[in-house]
């Protein structure tokens, strides 16, 4: 007879009536036995139709377990809140805007099974999209927007790589920073209480915070890519651009907890395989220097050199500008329909602007300083 754990799926929610109806038809088509699950969902404190959708699903689906927290300061805050109640051996962790697919839950489960010092399985994420139409919500697809492969440079299914003993900057706010997103991971609740695990209160990050609590002790956390989830996006550009904000205000906090070191390292990311050089330094950590960097860097060299009248100079500042300039759009051009491609260069300069400004939001409060990548 097949083993069928009890679990806990657990899904903050804040506002958002738009998609839930939409995730609650892909979760309940989850192959799992109805009567080996429960889905906690903590809501804090919606506005709109959002609970009023929710007490309509509990009637026909009264393993639906509503927790309501006026006033809540953020997701992760939300996250242990439900825990607080939770009877399921393994805790799944998605979000009101994403839609697991079938096997989701037995194929998270079966590597569990087989290694009992994984703590985390994590899938893939993709995009649905909630209307053909919504320009932003197609540049979220074309972007990779919360993928787990293209991050860490295209990895296939496996373990991530142990948590070094002695971190650099990138392994905990930058490219190495191996971690799953909360809309697509599930935990070992035995790994959790082992190590006294919580999600931290703060705005953004907890799900990176988690992840390294857990790594830093060596546990293991393996990528199921098969185990997807499709995601449905921001649906305007400026609600995504405040989205990116606090991802970049994340990893100064991180910086602030995990890096014991004061360092700073510098991320060649034009150069191929990203190399990086780091030293101690009474301000610790990261610059990033890719193409949307440079672009502006020698553009302010052209303008200086223009003013200055050093002709030579200002010809050289030009080309480069041009070329890293070319380099950071390029990618935008084979995006369909061709004839937006100026919307497409503003999406992903006016995104990758707001990380970066979301990066330096950390340095007045820790005297961290976190230059976030080129896109």
């Amino acid at each position: 007879m097949e083993d069928y754990p009890f679990i806990s799926v657990i899904v903050p929610i804040k506002n958002f009536e738009r998609t839930i109806e939409k995730s609650f038809q892909y979760l309940f088509n989850v192959d799992y036995p109805h009567d080996r699950w429960e889905i906690i969902i903590a809501d804090g404190g919606s506005t709109d139709k959002t609970v009023e959708i929710i007490k309509e699903w509990q009637k026909r689906y009264p393993f639906i377990k509503l927790v309501e927290i006026p006033n809540c300061p953020s997701p992760g805050f939300a996250r242990n809140k439900a825990l607080q109640s939770v009877k399921g051996d393994f805790l799944f962790f998605t979000d009101a805007d994403c839609a697991p697919c079938k096997d989701w839950v037995r194929i998270m489960l079966g590597h569990f099974k087989r290694d009992p010092r994984i703590a985390a399985v994590g899938g893939e994420v993709y995009t649905l999209k909630v209307d053909p139409d919504n320009l932003v919500e197609a540049w979220c697809q074309h972007f990779r927007f919360n993928m787990v492969s293209p991050r860490y440079g295209f990895i296939k299914e496996g373990y991530f790589p142990e948590f070094p003993k002695d971190p650099l900057p990138s392994d905990i706010g930058g490219h190495k920073a191996y971690f799953f997103g909360t809309c697509n991971v599930a935990y070992r609740k035995a790994a959790m209480e082992s190590i006294g695990a919580k999600f931290w209160d703060l705005p953004t990050g907890e799900d990176m915070d988690l992840s390294f609590q857990h790594r830093s002790k060596g546990w293991k956390f393996y990528f199921a890519p098969d185990a997807k989830v499709d995601h449905m996006h921001r649906a305007d550009l400026k609600a995504l651009r405040r989205v990116w904000v606090t991802y970049g205000q994340a990893h100064a906090n991180l910086l602030n907890k995990h890096l014991k070191k004061s360092r700073l390292e510098i991320i060649f990311q034009f150069l191929k395989g990203n190399p990086s050089i780091s030293c101690p330094f009474p301000i610790k950590g990261f610059i990033y220097l890719g193409n949307f960097h440079l672009l502006h860097i020698f553009g302010f060299i052209f303008i200086l050199s223009l003013i200055l009248g050093l002709g030579i100079a200002s010809l050289i500042a030009f080309i480069l500008t041009l070329y890293f300039g070319y380099q950071y759009i390029k990618w935008n051009i084979g995006m369909e329909p061709k004839n937006k491609l100026l919307t497409w260069c503003k999406m992903k300069y006016l995104t990758n602007l707001s990380f970066i400004i979301g990066g330096l939001k950390g340095f007045k409060k820790y005297k961290i300083l976190c230059v976030e990548p080129s896109f």
